[in-house]
């Protein structure tokens, strides 16, 4: 069940950080300028700059220039990849629980 599309490493790895999930969460409501996604933050341009990269390379995000500013918009096809691959193991899990669930029941 090998993924070639996405490399999960970094998918997940990118995910492992608030403040790339709540800039995931923030261009996933509408696509905003860099300048306008680092307001909100108390950290540099620069550790913004780097937030996205980790996101883009993980494909959660895309860039595109308009003029001068770079526009940064969600990739919902790779979170959608990761929500497939989850569901394998969530219905592994599921199985184990109800599993448990009936052998304690008959206890």
């Amino acid at each position: 069940m090998v993924e070639q599309s996405i490399n999960y490493d970094n998918l997940f790895r990118a995910l492992a950080d608030a403040t790339r999930r709540d800039i995931l969460a923030r261009v996933a409501e509408k696509d905003l300028s860099i300048s306008s996604l680092a307001k909100p933050y108390t950290m540099s341009f620069a550790a913004i700059a780097k937030h996205v990269s980790v996101l883009e390379l993980a494909k959660l995000i895309t860039k595109r220039r308009v003029g001068k500013e770079q526009i940064i918009s969600a990739a919902p096809r790779t979170i959608n990849q990761a929500t497939k691959y989850l569901e394998v193991y969530e219905k592994t899990w599921n199985g184990r629980f109800d599993a448990l669930e009936n052998l304690l029941k008959n206890k």
